[in-house]
């Protein structure tokens, strides 16, 4: 028979004023489950998860908890007001029989001595102390709202490790899509106010999700129906997202094959670069410059050079120097020695993660537009605030709400939205993910793909760096700064992080000495067939995606099931037949890809 849940809800629901948040949300878990809770901003996640906490009350439905066990829940504002230091706050989250050991450790591990006065924390160190109150008693139950926030690159990873190790039940909600990957065991979606359950991991979660949003959409075309829903599709937009990942997907191989090549090539291409920087292909040049603060040496002997359509990452522990070496890509601050040179008409953009720039007390469409009239000038268009709203995935609703209500997700986007109108040939952006969920990701990733201009992204986001960097600045400790071609697993992999499987497969070469050894596999080559056939498949993918348009048409043509219906059902089957013929030919697409790069 099988054990009774940890914790159990059913049935949730919870108002708003006159708004539904939740209606109808379930959530089990059981001993040793990992369960990841995902939705959009706003959709209720925190919510439920408080509600699971006992933390606040519900208008409709049941909550159990067992009785006995325990559990620990990190919010993502803890409150430290009422103890005398750090170590007082992490301290009293022990129970009787747990180890104050684990306090030190946690602590350490965290960055922290535990000495740390309440009222002299930053917002991360105060998360991070939260953190370590919540994993010292090691709990029957874990609840993690958004455990990454504030953490550096090296803090996140040690963090998974120590998940893993856990034998706790866990929820986690967190927009961090690598994350969620190495932990996850199932996923629980909040969507619209009810929850779906896929007992897979995070890698299987999107796929699904697409999925069941097509089914969705292929229902309300068979009841004749237009989108009830519009901003949904408008945030999810599963069809053309696929398009747009075809496109992003090659533009960014070829964006690192250049800067692979074009660092080969450094040496000897130097001085005829140089002669070239007037016309604005040189952003940034910058030859062994260092930066000192008294004894603490920040950049040592740097030599970095940024072009004009460069997407570059830049990652490193908290108090490597990030923000100062991004000062003096932007000439603000000057190097203590090196040669150092800027690109000429230079029109900066900055993003920060503070946010500062947003003033509460004003609406979000006077935010865009400067409060003036109601258009938005991007580039050299004038756009109805409304419709350059929607491309965010604001609702019209929304463009007289004043920007201290939004959430934080949304006010990212807002950021955004004013960085993006702005004219630049150069973005810098400090954190952008902060916040963000998976939906508003993608978008942010599909806007740098079509920026024109030069992009410069601080990020602990793993995931976001491969999706977008063409190249990865990484802090190797000690001021020493090195560049690498690709994102961070690129980055991982030029470094030489996979020593341990190296080693593993030498020993396991050397066990196998004694048997006569296979010959090894040699990596195919494409044939001519294949390279005809890439060749072709994006025309005809455009071809399909064209026809897919028209039959759509048809199909949101009023009154069509009703005046027509044998029509009607011919067009639905075809637009079922187009769909599936264009992921064969995506899929198809990626696999020659694969091989391509593979040859």
């Amino acid at each position: 028979m099988a054990s009774p849940p940890l914790l159990l809800l059913d049935n949730i629901s919870v108002t708003l004023g006159s708004v539904p948040l939740l209606s109808g949300a379930a959530l089990s878990v059981g001993a040793g489950e990992r369960i990841c809770l995902v939705g959009r901003n706003g959709s209720g996640k925190s919510t439920l998860l408080k509600i699971a906490s006992g933390e606040i009350a519900f208008d409709g439905g049941a909550r159990f908890f067992q009785p006995g066990a325990t559990m620990r829940y990190l919010p993502q504002e803890p409150d430290l007001s009422a103890y005398a230091d750090v170590h007082a706050y992490v301290a009293a989250g022990l129970g009787p029989n747990d180890d104050e050991y684990r306090v030190r450790y946690l602590l350490g591990e965290l960055g922290l001595t535990g000495d740390e006065k309440p009222a002299n924390l930053s917002g991360g160190e105060a998360r991070r102390a939260a953190l370590a109150r919540t994993l010292a008693p090691s709990p029957d139950l874990l609840l993690l709202d958004e455990p990454t926030n504030h953490l550096d690159l090296p803090a996140i990873e040690w963090l998974e490790s120590e998940l893993k190790s856990l034998s706790s039940g866990m929820v986690l909600i967190s927009h961090d899509r690598r994350f969620l990957e190495n932990l996850s065991r199932s996923m629980v979606w909040l969507d619209r106010g009810t929850t779906k359950r896929l007992d897979k991991s995070f890698a299987h979660f999107e796929t699904w999700r697409d999925e069941v949003l097509e089914q969705e959409e292929q229902d309300f075309h068979k009841l004749g129906r237009k989108i009830a829903r519009e901003e949904d599709w408008l945030r999810y937009g599963v069809t053309a997202r696929r398009k747009r990942n075809v496109k992003r997907l090659a533009g960014l191989h070829s964006l690192r094959a250049e800067k692979r090549d074009y660092t080969h090539k450094l040496g000897i291409a130097k001085m005829a670069a140089l002669d070239s920087a007037t016309s604005g292909k040189i952003v940034a040049d910058f030859e062994d410059i260092s930066k000192s603060f008294g004894e603490r040496q920040i950049v040592d002997k740097l030599t970095l050079r940024v072009l004009r359509g460069d997407r570059l990452g830049i990652i490193g522990p908290n108090g490597a120097g990030k923000s100062t070496l991004l000062k003096m890509l932007l000439g603000q601050i000057e190097p203590d020695s090196g040669r150092k040179k800027l690109g000429t008409a230079l029109e900066v953009v900055t993003l920060d993660q503070s946010r500062a720039s947003l003033t509460p007390t004003t609406t979000l469409a006077d935010t865009l537009t400067g409060g003036k009239s109601d258009q938005v000038v991007v580039g050299e268009q004038s756009r109805h605030v409304i419709g350059y709203m929607k491309d965010f995935l604001f609702k019209p609703e929304q463009a007289r709400t004043p920007v201290g209500t939004l959430s934080g997700g949304e006010r990212g986007r807002l950021l955004l939205a004013v960085a993006l109108a702005k004219p630049s040939n150069l973005l810098v952006l400090d954190e952008p993910t902060n916040d963000l969920d998976l939906e508003t990701l993608d978008l942010l990733q599909e806007m740098l793909t079509d920026y024109p201009g030069t992009v410069i992204v601080v990020s602990h986001d793993r995931d976001f760096l491969d999706r977008v960097a063409s190249s990865t600045l990484a802090s190797e400790g000690n001021g020493k700064w090195v560049e690498y071609a690709g994102g961070y697993t690129d980055m991982l992999a030029q470094r030489g992080e996979a020593v341990a499987a190296e080693k593993a497969g030498k020993k396991a070469a050397a066990k196998a000495a004694s048997t006569p050894a296979a010959p090894a596999p040699q990596l195919r080559k494409m044939s001519f067939k294949e390279q005809h056939e890439l060749k072709t498949l994006t025309g005809e993918i455009e071809r399909l995606h064209a026809e897919l348009q028209k039959y759509e048409a048809i199909l949101a043509a009023s009154g069509l099931y009703e005046n027509d219906p044998k029509k009607f059902s011919t067009a639905s089957a075809t637009l079922a037949a187009l769909h599936g013929k264009i992921e064969a030919a995506e899929e198809r697409w990626l696999e020659l890809e694969v091989l391509k790069g593979a040859g």
